[in-house]
């Protein structure tokens, strides 16, 4: 379990980063050389190897050299944790907002009952302006 909770908060931290979010974008299209990762973005080649030594330690993207190439691709399972644990969340905010609304349909019922006049209220009205 610790590991679990150790390997989802690399996961969050990797994705924490909007480069490294836009690492993993690009190879939802597909593997990719380090040299097409790192094209878009204005920094050094050893800052961006960097960006990707964090997304291999979470998991999230495996690389493997080819020569003097380096290709990357997604590595999808690593999101699995992640996703459980939104999962997790949604759940836990739709049972609050739930009990949240059943409370509010309470308040509504009771205001609109205090509201309607009773019985022997109207009868007596209706008699003082007779």
């Amino acid at each position: 379990m610790a590991n679990q909770l150790s390997r989802l908060d690399q996961v969050f931290a990797a994705l924490a980063d909007p480069t490294r979010r836009a690492i993993v974008m690009r190879l939802c299209a597909g593997e990719a050389s380090v040299g097409e990762l790192a094209d878009p973005f204005d920094m050094a080649l050893p800052s961006f190897m960097k960006h990707i030594h964090v997304l291999e330690t979470s998991g999230l993207v495996q690389s493997e050299k080819s020569g003097r190439v380096r290709t990357c691709r997604l590595s999808p399972d690593a999101l699995l944790g992640a996703e459980d644990w939104f999962q997790q969340q949604r759940a836990i905010w739709e049972a609050r907002l739930d009990r949240f609304e059943a409370y509010v349909m309470k308040l509504k019922k009771e205001r609109e009952a205090a509201r309607r006049p009773s019985k022997t209220t109207s009868k007596t009205t209706k008699r003082k302006g007779s």
